[in-house]
């Protein structure tokens, strides 16, 4: 019976030359690029990257912001309210507003004021109703607003009839309802459960 015969040292040098070669060669192109290649690198650790295209910024998570809706003509206006404040109309585009044209001496007035102080503070946000007091004293109308808790929606005072004027209002108590598109949609009375029947309308449109 024959035994195997073992594999010298010699039988490997063949290889073992090729294996060194292709090392040599490895390194040489390694010093040409400027990179390692993987097989070359220690274990465990990453090739170093040459140049890698930028990564792009992750989109923001907030939504952008809408754009302002157009002010038409009849919202472009100014006036003082009966605590100092300064009031911009222009502010109001884009929402009905309801334009309240009241005087501190009017019983119609005073019966709508218990309706007004409840509904406005509710559609501040979708259908602003605002006061324009005249055709009194600046006094007189302050007491208005306080007795019939008025206080948390804009009082112009227009004892000027700049507004008043404007709107071509000749008697109290009158509602200018105003759509979100700057059209007049109603100009003169309305009782109070007209009144909020209107602006719940306007607010779900």
């Amino acid at each position: 019976m024959r035994k195997p015969i073992g594999r010298t040292a010699a039988a490997y040098a063949p290889r073992t030359a090729v294996a060194g070669a292709l090392v040599a060669a490895l390194l040489a192109t390694a010093s040409c690029t400027g990179t390692v290649p993987p097989d070359a690198t220690a274990a465990g650790t990453a090739p170093a990257p040459t140049s890698s295209p930028a990564t792009p910024a992750a989109p923001t998570t907030g939504s952008p912001s809408a754009a302002p809706a157009p002010v038409p003509d009849i919202l472009r206006f100014t006036g003082t309210t009966l605590t100092g404040s300064a009031f911009d109309a222009t502010r109001l585009a884009g929402r009905p507003v309801v334009l309240w044209f009241w005087a501190p001496w009017c019983a119609t007035c005073a019966s709508q004021a218990w309706t007004v102080a409840e509904i406005a503070p509710r559609y501040r946000d979708t259908v602003p109703i605002v006061g324009v007091a005249g055709l009194g004293e600046q006094r007189d109308m302050k007491n208005f607003v306080s007795e019939f808790d008025l206080g948390d929606m804009p009082q112009i005072d227009d004892r000027k009839g700049t507004l008043w004027k404007r709107f071509t209002v000749t008697e109290q108590s009158i509602f200018v309802i105003i759509d979100r598109d700057g059209r007049i949609v109603h100009q003169g009375f309305l009782d109070g459960e007209s009144l909020t029947a209107r602006v719940a309308a306007l607010a779900g449109a």
